[in-house]
């Protein structure tokens, strides 16, 4: 059997990037003679096989043929006369169709390693323009590979922005673009995906809501917070630079087919988002805000950590809006779910009739916020 290691893991080593995981390209073999030999079949729509120590994907050579619109309208091919040439052709991108022997001998012949050293970011073939999904993998690459200074070749993007006009994008599922999407935020420079997006036309088509604010993606840039607070914070950027509430977010994230836990981080946010403006400085304003992000919800351990991770977003997002807020706010966060706690319950309060004590735990809440604020002003200087 004749394996080859192709992809990603080839590009990645000659980047120097960590490879988490590696598929191999097998020729001449067909699903009865890999199953003979202990690789267990996974491939429902193509030939792929499980390694039977390592784990890793073996899928046999094959090819392809378009039969539907949509980046799921293909028919494959897979046989023992397939070459490796052939299997590498209907790629995406060159430096993705790129192979390497198990001596370590690379196989490249559509100038995958000269556009590596190039940095570019250029299709295999004019086959690249019958898979809509490739439009969102090359803006994906543009900011996955980012820090290394790849930028879309003039001839892909062109090519990229007819498959926009053509739309062909339409065809693309909900959860596909989401997961496109999720892997360009956890990327070096989320920003590269919408500015590739929003040049070849195709930023619209697949993300309405994020076209109205292409620059919302900026926020992300140096921010260490985990995945879901990265999407979040996109969206509620994307909603402060159009005007808007969490209502209207809502619908859009909900349209988008969002999960339910970005949804909830990304309305929190919006709502916290209240204190960036002067009008909401105040202790009403203030109250809401910490209580958006759960200030008031601290028993469980989960609480404590979610609140934590929002208040770090809501300080990262707030330095690069409103910096002289940056200070302000960070000790207001901090304190925040020591006063309520300790409000919540006193004897006074508790001791009132249900009707009574939610009434008077609001007000309670805001004259502590009030006297807090009275003692450490939010901006700088004030």
């Amino acid at each position: 059997m004749r394996a080859l290691k192709v992809g990603g893991a080839v590009r990645d080593a000659l980047l120097g990037r960590p490879i988490h995981e590696r598929d191999w390209v097998v020729l001449g073999e067909t699903p009865e003679t890999m199953e003979a030999q202990g690789y267990r079949p996974v491939g429902r729509e193509f030939p792929v096989f499980l390694h039977p120590l390592t784990g890793e994907e073996y899928a046999l050579a094959r090819t392809e043929r378009k039969t539907a619109r949509g980046h799921q309208g293909f028919q494959f091919f897979a046989s023992p006369e397939i070459t490796l040439e052939e299997d590498l052709i209907r790629r995406d991108l060159t430096i993705n169709a790129m192979a390497q022997d198990e001596q370590g001998v690379l196989v490249d012949p559509y100038g995958g390693l000269a556009d590596l050293h190039g940095r570019w970011l250029r299709h295999v073939s004019p086959a690249f323009q019958e898979d809509p999904l490739r439009v969102l993998r090359v803006a994906r690459f543009a900011a996955e590979l980012a820090p290394f200074g790849f930028r879309i070749a003039p001839e892909t993007e062109a090519l990229m922005a007819a498959m926009a006009a053509s739309g062909e994008l339409a065809s693309l599922s909900s959860e596909r673009r989401w997961r496109e999407l999720t892997r360009a935020v956890a990327a070096p420079g989320p920003a590269r995906f919408f500015a590739s997006l929003q040049r070849c036309g195709a930023l619209a088509p697949c993300f309405p809501f994020l076209a109205e604010a292409p620059e919302a993606g900026a926020i992300l840039a140096g921010l260490a917070v985990p995945l879901p607070l990265r999407g979040a914070l996109l969206w509620a950027e994307a909603a402060r630079r159009q005007g808007v509430d969490d209502r209207s977010l809502l619908a859009a994230l909900k349209a988008q087919g969002a999960p339910k836990r970005v949804i909830q981080l990304a309305q929190a946010l919006v709502r916290a988002s209240v204190v960036f403006s002067a009008k909401g400085r105040t202790a009403d304003a203030l109250l809401a805000a910490v209580l958006a992000l759960g200030a008031q919800r601290q028993g469980a351990e989960l609480e404590r950590e979610q609140y934590a991770q929002l208040a770090t977003a809501l300080l990262a997002w707030a330095h690069g809006v409103c910096s002289e807020l940056t200070a302000g706010l960070g000790a207001l966060l901090d304190a925040a779910p020591a006063l309520l706690r300790e409000l919540d319950a006193s004897a006074a309060l508790q001791s009132l009739p249900p009707s009574e004590r939610g009434p008077a735990l609001a007000a309670a809440r805001r004259r502590v916020l009030q006297g807090w604020l009275d003692a450490h002003p939010l901006e700088e200087g004030a």
